[in-house]
């Protein structure tokens, strides 16, 4: 069965978080999740390391799934973990 535009999207997002959780090694899932209307995000945390992984995988992820070019796959995760990613438990400012 092919996906609309609209359900890829929701495949997507589910997809992304669900693979946020299991490179940074939190027993979550999206479903764990969904109905949160706070900052769900800001509960757990991952490695500057473990968000670059993520976004790798994302951007082979979206170029697959959207058939878009690498910039647009790469701009779109970093959109992405900005606005769901976890915080960085090693960053240094």
């Amino acid at each position: 069965m092919r996906l609309n535009r609209e359900q890829k999207q929701e495949k997507m997002v589910v997809d992304l978080i669900n693979k946020m959780f299991e490179i940074a090694g939190h027993d979550v899932t999206y479903d764990d999740i969904k109905e949160r209307k706070d900052a769900w995000y800001s509960e757990w945390t991952m490695t500057t390391q473990q968000s670059e992984e993520w976004i790798e995988w994302g951007v082979i992820y979206l170029k697959k799934l959207f058939r878009m070019n690498t910039a647009r796959a790469k701009k779109d995760m970093l959109w992405i973990n900005l606005m769901w990613g976890l915080k960085y438990s090693d960053f240094k400012s």
